[in-house]
């Protein structure tokens, strides 16, 4: 387990990675708050360090009072304090000094490093320089009960800091050695925490989008449960739209086979010798398979316009109804010399959010299929308005089908699957939806997309 935990962390070193940026919080809150107790701590200690020196400082008076003690021994006589070399100075207090006076203010005792204090009649705590060097000492004066001595017992203020200061490091050093321990075993928690997580994006790594794989939680763990949902709709939308472009490409493989065989076949009976009058036909019959090949590849060229527009390119206002009017006039020669009639009819103007380019684009498709797929005499309508809820919608209807027993509709140049195709991918880009419609007399066939209303359509 720690090698495999090893190898994780080296693993998530590299970049960005929820592991290590939870063990950097966890340790840094870690860090934050063992620092507050260590602070707490050497504030704990100076402040035991007053009571306790304070309190020594007090019994050594009373006890001398107590004892009637007012004799010291000769400097070369004094009795020196028992070896104790596993203690610190501050642990048995080497510099506590003691000095007494009677009630005239004579010196009857004068033991201990420090410098002779000035008699004073007070009593209690305070803090005194003394010596040429200005050492700051601690000290405690009491009278006796009949007032006929007063004792002084001093203590040098740096012990008590020395005090305080061990107590802080004697806090602060098992705490040094625990926080790496702390460290590498929140680290293994957090490891072990987060193996789903890992076992999770293994799974998603190992998932084929080609297949019909879905994803499933190895546990039911309740926070994964959105996650392993959204990556399966993700796979299934991913598949259809897979599905639909190999759809696609076989129809447009299809459409481009049967033209580019032709000008195969034309072109090798040309090398043939062929009379002048059947390599005409075979001229004209390149030129026009080349043009039926030419319009596919041009209706790939739109389709992946419009994809790329339904991806990058963000909705604008617009004017359905002038766009309406623009495609309408730009085919009004072409109706016209096939005998066909275009008509438009919707409001005078229709505001709304959109791709003006897809739109344009989906209007001419449905008009080019509505002029090449029907016979001469055609009577093809652009019709647009607002459903209830302020949607819009735009069809595009032709009788067509009218004249059973009359000319018959020409060969189309390509199928309507193409150009639809490229209808209902702008529909997909505006939230709306494309397809066949039933068609108000006189027409027989409708195609229509229908909008979902937007802030500017309610608006208009």
């Amino acid at each position: 387990m720690m090698k495999a935990w090893g190898r994780r962390l080296l693993r998530v070193a590299g970049g960005a990675s929820l592991t290590r940026q939870l063990l950097l919080w966890s340790l840094g809150a870690l860090v934050l708050v063992w620092a507050s107790f260590v602070y707490l701590g050497y504030q704990t200690g100076i402040h035991e360090a007053d009571e306790l020196t304070d309190g020594h400082l007090a019994s050594v008076a009373a006890l001398l009072l107590n004892l009637r003690a007012s004799e010291s021994v000769a400097v070369e006589n004094t009795t020196p304090r028992a070896a104790m070399p596993w203690l610190k100075a501050h642990d048995y207090q080497q510099s506590l000094s003691v000095v007494q006076w009677d009630a005239q203010g004579r010196l009857l005792a004068h033991t201990g490093s420090a410098p002779l204090p000035a008699f004073s009649a007070a009593e209690g705590f305070s803090n005194l320089t003394l010596g040429p060097h200005a050492v700051v000492w601690r000290s405690f004066s009491q009278w006796s009960a009949d007032r006929d001595r007063k004792v002084v017992v001093l203590l040098e203020l740096n012990e008590r800091d020395d005090l305080a200061e061990d107590i802080a490091e004697q806090m602060v050093e098992p705490g040094l050695w625990l926080l790496p321990v702390v460290a590498l075993a929140l680290g293994l928690a957090l490891w072990r925490g987060l193996r789903p997580l890992y076992e999770l994006s293994r799974d998603v790594a190992a998932i084929d989008p080609v297949s019909a794989e879905r994803l499933s939680a190895r546990r039911a763990w309740s926070e994964f449960e959105s996650v392993v949902a959204s990556i399966n709709t993700l796979l299934e939308r991913q598949q259809a739209a897979m599905a639909r472009e190999r759809r696609l490409a076989n129809e447009v493989a299809h459409e481009l086979r049967t033209p580019l065989s032709s000008i195969a076949l034309q072109a090798s009976a040309l090398d043939k010798g062929l009379d002048a009058e059947a390599q005409a036909l075979a001229v004209a019959r390149i030129g026009q398979d080349a043009l039926r090949a030419g319009h596919v590849l041009n209706q790939l060229l739109a389709l992946a316009r419009a994809s790329r527009a339904e991806l990058h390119e963000a909705k604008a206002p617009l004017d359905l109804a002038a766009i309406g009017r623009a495609v309408c006039a730009d085919y009004a020669q072409a109706a016209w010399q096939r005998g066909d009639e275009i008509a438009l009819a919707g409001p005078e103007q229709m505001a709304m959010a959109g791709h003006a380019v897809l739109l344009d684009l989906a209007l001419r498709n449905l008009l080019e299929n509505a002029l090449k797929h029907t016979s001469q005499g055609t009577h093809i309508a652009v019709q647009m308005g607002w459903a209830d809820g302020g949607a819009a919608w735009l069809q595009v209807c032709d009788d067509g089908g009218r004249d059973a027993g009359g000319n018959a509709p020409p060969a189309p140049v390509d199928s309507l699957h193409l150009g639809h195709e490229i209808v209902r991918r702008v529909a997909e880009a505006h939230g709306g939806r494309f397809g066949a419609a039933a068609a108000p007399a006189p027409f027989t066939t409708c195609y229509r997309l229908e909008f979902p209303a937007t802030p500017l359509a309610a608006a208009g």
